[in-house]
């Protein structure tokens, strides 16, 4: 009986419990407004990446790394136009890269916001497979892409391929639109290559509220990890050291984490430096042996040259957890060794460490003052990165508590829930201040460079100098803008020029010109000048690499992507459709009849001379062979 009734009163506990929680949210209801937009306050992280793209989102209460329709949490920044007019982004662009080289897309964020005479940009474009050519007017790298009649498409349009996949992958999984979001990059990017980030983003039809360092993103969430799992220290404060290796881009910084506030104390890195490199040591390698052991001509051809990469890659992975790999290519098996590995890449090896010791002589640090070393991005998996940076920092053991591939995107989600006003214990006290990592200043008449602000100055930042005319009754003064950590602008990249008319007419050394640099939160650069006297003024007008692509020229992309889109849908299924009809077939001239091999026979005969993916009419006849095999 007192059993009966305990049962009796947990039940009564339950219900009473169940009908408050539908009251409250009744409640909550209520006072939503009718016209509450949930993608007005969504704002999701996206990583997008060299070789793989990651998109996370704050919910629930916490970050959740969303998935693609194939349950990946990583998906391949690779887009594809195959023959039929169709696009495929992702891992379905990549799967078909060895027998579509000239029409896959790949590593585009090595050649985004820079110009195409640039000498590492000429390298990069002579391992891709696809066509670059440089536009005549801007000398900025323009992709052939012949499956669309040999039209040149700009790296943004490309990487705002991928930044839209990503956006439906999220949408997919939040069940509405999404309009904003917080996109990262390698902390070692120049002004012109963070306006091309933003401008992709626009493509994607992303308001981009923030573009944030991958490195500093890796810290907000190793930050929210110490947090979670309450490591007292973290809100003692700690030096942390963040080594981002990523596929094709690497940074280190330094941050002090000191009761919420994440303050970014230097800077560096190589934006020609990850995976890939490492794997094309290998390729070269392996062309070689193969040419003089079996008279097998790798390079040259495109096909070739993609297996052999994919191998390599497999490989180079394999050698991260065992000390011997076969790399398979055609009827050759080539045995990699972790020792052969590591040989080949000694040199790049060592100028990771290179930078962490420049990036700690920036920061007034040294080794010991290291609280904690952050391991970031795919290729910090490899042993050999491992061991000389533990060796380096004393053989301490090295922090591998956040996912390396997911971390930068876990961090901007966090980004983007501060950012979108979220309110929450976790959030609520951390406060990011990020440096900017190249000195930014302008010529002077000797070819001097004037430095206005200095590398790993925090920003967002404003910082003004005064300058004086070189000639007698100057009316105008000519400023050329540069970046770069060299004392004469030889040494430096330039950004463009503007000029201010109307200054006050005096002898040279006298008038007064106010020079004024600023930085926005974004990294992305400003600039003004003003005759003290006249009060003439102009802004940053700056041609080339500062003012990346026309806003027209966006809007254009825009709606070229919002065709893609739709073509996509109906390309995607018309594939599976023929994917499954081709199976149908090889399956009935396995186990049918004479009648279902013969109807078989003649579908695959069809299929050779299908017209394009995409078209209804093509769908419609794909639906009819499957209906008609499956009723023999």
């Amino acid at each position: 009986m007192l059993k009966g009734l305990a049962d009796a009163k947990v039940g009564a506990k339950d219900e009473e419990k169940r009908v408050a929680e539908e009251q409250a949210a009744e409640a909550a209801a209520a006072a939503t407004p009718a016209s509450f937009d949930p993608s007005d306050h969504t704002v999701i992280g996206i990583d997008l990446g060299t070789t793989f793209s990651c998109v996370a989102v704050w919910r629930h209460g916490q970050v959740e790394v969303i998935e693609d329709e194939s349950g990946c949490r990583t998906v391949p920044s690779f887009v594809a136009f195959t023959p039929d007019g169709g696009r495929l982004v992702g891992d379905a662009a990549k799967s078909q890269a060895a027998k579509n080289t000239t029409n896959t897309l790949y590593d585009i964020k090595r050649i985004l916001g820079q110009k195409f005479s640039e000498p590492k940009v000429r390298e990069e474009v002579k391992r891709f497979p696809f066509e670059v050519v440089a536009d005549p007017k801007t000398d900025d790298p323009r992709i052939v892409v012949e499956a669309l009649g040999g039209k040149r498409m700009p790296p943004e349009q490309v990487s705002g391929m991928v930044l839209a996949h990503m956006k439906k992958i999220a949408e997919t999984k939040l069940g509405h639109a999404v309009k904003k979001a917080v996109v990262t990059v390698p902390a070692y990017f120049n002004d012109a290559q963070r306006t091309a980030t933003k401008a992709a983003g626009a493509i994607a039809g992303l308001d981009v509220l923030r573009i944030i360092n991958e490195p500093t993103a890796a810290a907000l969430a190793y930050g929210l990890d110490k947090k979670e799992n309450g490591d007292a220290k973290s809100d003692d404060g700690s030096n942390v050291l963040i080594f981002d290796l990523g596929g094709g881009t690497f940074d280190v910084s330094i941050l002090r984490i000191e009761e919420g506030m994440f303050n970014v104390k230097a800077t560096g890195g190589d934006t020609h430096l990850g995976g890939e490199d490492f794997d094309n040591v290998v390729v070269d390698e392996l062309c070689v042996m193969l040419k003089k052991k079996h008279g097998v001509e790798v390079k040259g051809d495109p096909k070739k040259m993609r297996r052999l990469q994919t191998s390599c890659e497999k490989a180079k992975r394999a050698l991260s957890a065992g000390v011997t790999a076969q790399v398979e290519f055609e009827d050759h098996t080539i045995e990699l060794t972790r020792a052969k590995f590591e040989a080949l890449n000694r040199e790049a090896f060592e100028r990771t460490l290179d930078t962490v010791k420049k990036v700690l002589k920036d920061a007034k640090m040294t080794p010991p003052d290291i609280d904690d070393v952050v391991l970031v991005g795919g290729s910090t998996r490899i042993p050999k990165i491992q061991e000389s940076l533990s060796e380096f920092f004393g053989g301490r053991q090295l922090c591998r508590t956040i996912n390396p591939d997911e971390a930068v995107a876990y961090g901007a989600a966090v980004q983007g829930a501060i950012l979108s006003g979220v309110r929450h214990q976790a959030t609520d006290s951390l406060v990011l201040v990020d440096v900017t990592p190249l000195s930014l200043g302008i010529e002077l008449e000797d070819k001097s460079f004037s430095v206005i602000i200095p590398r790993n100055t925090n920003i967002p930042c404003k910082k003004s100098d005064t300058y004086t005319t070189t000639e007698n009754y100057q009316e105008s003064i000519e400023i050329p803008v540069y970046e770069g950590e060299r004392p004469m602008v030889s040494g430096n990249r330039k950004l463009g020029e503007f000029s201010v008319t109307g200054i006050e007419r005096a002898k040279k050394g006298e008038a007064k010109v106010c020079v004024t640099f600023e930085l926005d939160a974004n990294g992305i650069l400003n600039v003004s000048a003003q005759d003290q006297k006249t009060k003439a003024k102009a802004d940053c007008r700056i041609e080339g690499a500062c003012k990346g692509i026309d806003p027209e020229e966006i809007a254009r992309m825009v709606r070229e992507a919002e065709n893609f889109a739709s073509e996509d849908a109906e390309y995607r299924k018309h594939s599976e459709l023929r994917i499954e009809l081709e199976g149908l077939c090889y399956d009935m001239e396995d186990s049918g009849s004479k009648k279902g091999k013969d109807k078989a026979a003649e579908c695959l005969e069809w299929l050779q001379t299908i017209p394009s993916l995409g078209k209804s009419s093509t769908g419609r006849a794909l639906e009819r062979w499957i209906q008609d095999l499956r009723d023999l």
